[in-house]
This record gives structure tokens, sequence and C-alpha cells, in this order.
């Protein structure tokens, strides 16, 4: 295992932020955005934002000593963010895109960072990885996923583990049922959750393609991310509405989904009727091999 991963014990809980909670969203409206997770560009709905959203959120960081940017990809409407240590200047990066590569290792370099992990939060059938191409143009850097993803990478990322760079350390939640690979990533002092397409604002990842499971993955948010603190800072893979950060507490409360019953949330799920996403065919073989299938 590799030495920036450590088994974590509980911690205990620590209040971050604190957002005013938004108004309810009406799910008629708010289900045609957020059915086009892992399906960008299907359907009628056309997301306002994707197209000529910044490229580049600087997200000012509340814990001392860390380092926070929120980037976004607009073709597949994806969020990577680079979390580092100001001290000691490791970083990692999560969910980085292959489009943007030359964006984010521009940025890593301004900000005098040395990017040591690569991780991604499940096998995206969206877009292709950027990992694998990072791996080839860093010295040292390591490639991260769940074991359960069934795809390549230098660390096979369990339940429990920590990544760690500088001080500060991630906690892996293991949140199957978008994917069985999936993973929610604790910041350690629960103030912010990487939530992946498990969770998203308002909404979830779709539950019909690459091992989904509707009631695994109502499971997972109600017992994973449910269970932090009210004014965690969720930060998803994925929005479509340009919506950049919410957090627990609203998602318990707000989320049409996730406010449902099992039962209701089951039967909602299992009859999307949604499209694939346009680049499953290529974005998955690719990200099983770390980004790099040229097939």
């Amino acid at each position: 295992m590799c030495s920036v991963i450590r088994r974590v014990k509980p911690i205990q809980r620590v209040a971050a932020l604190s957002l005013r909670p938004r108004g309810h969203t009406k799910e008629s409206s708010y289900a045609a955005a957020q059915d086009r997770s892992s399906s960008p560009g299907v359907g009628s709905f056309a997301a306002p934002l994707c197209g000529n959203a910044r490229s580049c959120c600087s997200m000012v960081a509340k814990t001392k000593g860390l380092l926070f940017r929120q980037m976004f990809e607009g073709e597949s409407c994806t969020y990577t963010y680079l979390l580092a240590d100001t001290e000691t200047r490791e970083a990692i990066i999560i969910d980085p895109v292959l489009e943007t590569i030359d964006r984010d290792l521009r940025l890593i370099q301004e900000l005098d960072l040395k990017l040591i992990v690569a991780v991604n939060t499940h096998c995206h059938a969206d877009h292709i990885t950027s990992s694998g191409l990072m791996k080839k143009r860093l010295v040292g850097l390591k490639s991260a996923i769940s074991r359960f993803s069934g795809a390549s990478a230098d660390i096979q990322l369990a339940e429990g583990d920590k990544i760690k760079f500088g001080k500060h350390y991630l906690t892996v939640n293991n949140t199957p049922g978008h994917t069985d690979g999936c993973t929610t990533l604790v910041f350690g002092d629960q103030s912010m959750a990487f939530t992946g397409d498990s969770l998203l604002i308002r909404g979830c990842g779709r539950t019909d393609f690459q091992q989904g499971c509707a009631s695994r993955l109502y499971e997972s948010i109600h017992t994973k991310i449910f269970t932090l603190p009210d004014e965690c800072l969720v930060y998803p893979a994925h929005d479509y509405l340009g919506q950049t950060v919410s957090t627990v507490g609203e998602e318990r409360r707000f989320n049409p989904r996730l406010t449902k019953t099992k039962e209701e949330f089951v039967k909602l799920m299992n009859n999307l009727n949604l499209p694939k996403p346009k680049k499953i065919d290529i974005s998955v073989p690719a990200n099983l091999v770390c980004g790099l299938h040229e097939g």
C-alpha cells in the first residue's frame, strides 16, 4: 500500500461552514437536468452553463493550511478538485478530465504544488480520466480508485483508507449504487465531502447501467453521506445547472429523490428510461486502464 494511504478510525464531527438552505426545486424541472448524469447532451434539455461556464472556480478554503480549487469541464459538466497543503505543497486531484489536463497541470505548476495522488471517485462513463496521462507527465504521481471498480490504478482504495497530503487527508467511504466502485471522499474534519456521482446537488447518479442498483445507492447515501454533519459541504462530480456546492443538511431536507421512501426511490430510478451516455463505449474501456486505452 502506498505510503500516502492509511487506515482511519472514526473521528469526532467538527462543524464547518454554514450555508443558507436554498428553496426546494420542483422535481419536474429538476429531473430534466439531473437525469443527464452520465449522459451529457442527451434529450431536449440544454444545460445553461455547461458550454460557457468558467473553466476554473477558485474556492476559498476555510481550513487553515489548505489550498482548494474547484475546476469545471464544460462538455461533460464535470468538476475536478485540487487540494493541497500550503506548507508541504503536497497536493491531490479528484476526478481529472482528459480534455483539461493542460489547464490542470498549468495551475499545479503556477501554484508550485507537488501532485502525489490523482484519485477517481469511480469508473466514469461520460468522460475519460486524465490520471494515466498525468502520471506520464509528473514524476512520482500515483493513481487511485476503488478496488471494487474493476479499474487499474497504483492504489486500490478500500473503506476507511485515508489519502494523505501534508498534514491533511481524505477518508474513503464506499458508496456503491451508481457503480460498484463509487466512493465518497471525506475531508479529515468532515467539513467537506466529495461525493462523485453518488450524491449530486438535488439529485443522484443514475442506476440503470454499469452495475447500477437503486436500492444500494439509497442505502449508501443515507448511511454513509447523510450521517455526516449537516454543515458538511457537498462537492459532486457533476452539475448541470451551474450549482457549485451544497451541504449534507440541505440534501437531506430538499433533495427531491432522496427525501422519498426507499421503495419510492427504487421505483423512480428503475423507470427513468434514459438513453445511455453517448461516450460510454469509449470512456469505460479507457477508464478501466487509467485513461490510457488506445483502441
